[in-house]
């Protein structure tokens, strides 16, 4: 007699899970995320983590707030001139601190931040040290004069460029306020030069035209990148360095922007994607996404081209058998669309058609597809 064993109950079993047949199938997914490894407890709290930084960032780097821990230096002796009044007016309705320092370059202004303590981890230290190597110098017309004279008689690139200081970091500004009325009283009722002394010592004089200092100052811009700002008065020098000091608070924002990743590829499952097995199941569902990213597509559009054409690549056998053009751009034009109840039937439309059309279909990548955006 033969022993059989006695066969385990096939009963459901409470706590164990699914069986081997009902188990899911092994799927991958098409996502922008790439925190595919991590599991969901850890990916939201590194996301949460990285949330609050940004935020945190976003804050500390807003134009207002950098605005307010910006101070501008002015040197003593610009106090001196006469519309130096204006300056000091139009920094202090600004916002920004200005402070009376004794600069390393005598008539000149310089621009300084004061980090936020504590000062966000994810900004780098050179998103507040970028505003610190500005330095705006004021010149007479006279001194500027002399100079452009002197690049103007060099023959080649010049050894050394005036104003600059080797190996260093700052980057000087010039700003000659007058030149245009100083040259203009300068200058003789015979020819359409203006006469200017060199110095004490030196009593003749040497002549300089304006194509000369127009010379000087390309020279200045190619060999040094040094920008010359000519101004008829204080009022616009107000003006300029109140907008370069509305400029420099908001760098440090736009320095921080470019340096991270997009914003739709933050980490985690912020976008789920279109599960697809191995087996194929869930590509019609990624060809119906992609229908609807047109302009103008809903989804009962997107359905329709879907049923007709379950695939991108059975669309494009159908557009290459169009024996013309015309036919090729319509092709979806008359497919059908499944209205709503209490209204008309209608179709694809010929500018769905054309521009699924030329999207498939054409090889030139600058091509508009929407032609009212």
């Amino acid at each position: 007699m033969t022993e059989v064993e006695p066969r385990r109950a096939m009963g459901p079993r409470r706590g164990r899970g699914r069986s081997l047949d009902q188990r899911r199938p092994q799927t991958w997914e098409i996502s922008d995320s790439d925190g595919e490894g991590a599991t969901s407890r850890e990916v939201g709290t590194q996301t949460s983590s990285t949330v609050r930084e940004h935020k945190a960032a976003a804050k500390a780097l807003r134009a207002d707030q950098v605005l307010s821990r910006l101070a501008v230096c002015v040197d003593p002796a610009v106090l001196e001139y006469a519309g130096s009044d204006i300056l000091m007016e139009a920094l202090g309705t600004l916002g920004c601190e200005c402070r009376i320092e004794p600069q390393h370059q005598s008539r000149s202004l310089q621009w300084s931040v004061v980090r936020p303590d504590p000062a966000p981890s994810s900004v780098p230290l050179e998103a507040w040290a970028e505003n610190e190597q500005e330095q705006l110098l004021l010149l007479e017309p006279q001194e500027f004069l002399q100079s452009a004279l002197q690049l103007t008689q060099i023959t080649g690139p010049p050894c050394s460029m005036p104003w600059l200081s080797p190996n260093s970091p700052i980057r000087p500004h010039l700003a000659v306020i007058g030149l245009d009325a100083y040259l203009w009283s300068h200058q003789p009722s015979s020819q359409k030069t203006w006469q200017l002394k060199k110095s004490k010592e030196a009593h003749p004089k040497v002549a300089i035209s304006w194509p000369e200092v127009e010379e000087a100052l390309v020279l200045l811009q190619l060999h040094a990148n040094l920008d010359v700002l000519l101004v008829a008065s204080w009022q616009e020098l107000s003006q300029y360095v109140c907008a370069f000091t509305k400029a420099l608070s908001q760098r440090p924002s736009k320095q921080y922007r470019d340096s991270q990743a997009f914003s739709f590829c933050t980490a985690g499952h912020w976008a789920s994607g279109q599960q697809v097995t191995k087996d194929g199941s869930g590509l019609r569902g990624v060809w119906w996404r992609q229908i609807r990213q047109f302009n103008r597509v809903s989804s009962a559009v997107a359905d329709s081209v879907v049923t007709a054409f379950p695939s991108p690549r059975l669309l494009q056998q159908a557009l290459l058998e169009c024996s013309t053009e015309q036919e090729r751009l319509s092709l979806l034009a008359d497919l059908p669309v499944k209205a709503h109840r209490g209204r008309q039937p209608r179709r694809v439309g010929p500018d769905i058609s054309r521009r699924i059309c030329i999207f498939l279909t054409t090889t030139n990548p600058d091509v508009l597809l929407d032609l009212s955006s």
